[in-house]
C-alpha cells in the first residue's frame, strides 16, 4: 500500500514515516499541497494522512477539491486546533478520521488500520489465492495456516501481484506501488525482491508461483496440480 503524508513538521513527518516503512507501506511525504498535488499526480495513493494548516493553505480545503473531484481514498486529518467546530467541519469536508496533535505514531496506525478495513468494506479483508492468505491491514502473509515470514519489500510485491492474479503485472506498475519518491532504488532491486519472493513461497509448500513475461513484467498464478485442482 501506498501512503501520501502531507505535514510541514518535519521531525512528526520523519517519525511516522519510518513507523510506517517498518510496517511494510511505501510512503511519500511532501510540506505542502503544491507538493501534495504534484505527488497526487504522479502516483496512485491507498490512503491520505493530512495536516490540516498547510504553509500554502489549509488541507480541509483541498481535500474537499479532492472529494468534488471524485476521489475518494480514505483520509486522516490532523491538527492541534481541536475544538468542536472545527471537528464537525473537517468530517463534513469528506475526512474518515480525524486526530487531535501531538499525535501517538502508534494510535496513528491503528486508525490507519481501522479507516482501511472500513474501506474495504469486509469484516474479513483477507486475500486468498491457493493456500496463501495475506492479510492488507496487518500485512500479514500465510501459507497453509502457517506464518510466513519475509521482508517488507517482498509483502508490497505479493500484494501487487495478488491484486492482478493471473494476469501480467508490468515492472513499472509493480515499481509505482513500491517505492516512495525519495528511496533509493538499484536497478535490479525489483528483481531481487521476485527471487527472494519465489524463494520464500517454494520453500512454503504455497500452491503458487511468480512467472515472467520476458519484457514485460511478471504474473502470479497457481501451480499446474493446484489450478486442475
Amino acid at each position: 500500500m501506498r501512503i501520501l503524508l502531507v505535514d510541514h513538521h518535519a521531525d512528526f513527518a520523519h517519525a511516522v514515516q519510518g513507523q510506517l516503512l517498518d510496517c511494510g507501506f511505501a510512503v511519500d511525504v511532501t510540506a505542502t499541497l503544491d507538493e501534495a498535488a504534484a505527488a497526487f499526480g504522479c502516483a496512485c495513493y491507498d490512503i491520505l494522512l493530512l495536516e490540516l494548516a498547510l504553509p500554502d493553505g489549509s488541507g480541509l480545503d483541498w481535500l474537499k477539491q479532492l472529494r468534488r473531484d471524485g476521489h475518494s481514498m480514505p483520509a486522516i486529518m490532523m491538527s492541534s486546533l481541536n475544538d468542536l467546530g472545527r471537528r464537525i467541519a473537517i468530517f463534513n469536508g469528506g475526512a474518515d478520521d480525524f486526530l487531535p496533535k501531538p499525535v501517538s505514531t502508534d494510535e496513528l496506525i491503528a486508525r490507519m488500520r481501522a479507516v482501511l478495513r472500513r474501506s474495504t468494506q469486509m469484516t474479513t479483508p483477507v486475500v486468498t489465492f491457493g493456500n496463501l492468505n495475506f492479510d492488507p491491514i496487518g500485512r500479514q502473509v500465510s501459507v497453509g495456516g502457517r506464518p510466513l515470514k519475509i521482508a517488507r519489500r517482498e509483502v508490497c510485491i505479493l500484494e501487487h501481484l495478488l491484486s492482478r492474479a493471473g494476469r501480467t503485472v508490468s515492472r513499472a506498475s509493480l515499481e509505482d506501488s513500491l517505492y516512495a519518491f525519495d528511496d533509493e532504488v538499484s536497478t535490479n532491486a525489483l528483481e531481487v525482491g521476485i527471487y527472494r519472493l519465489r524463494g520464500h513461497l517454494s520453500q512454503s509448500g504455497a500452491t503458487l508461483k511468480i512467472k515472467t513475461a520476458r519484457g514485460i513484467g511478471y504474473i502470479l498464478e497457481l501451480n499446474g496440480a493446484a489450478s486442475a485442482a
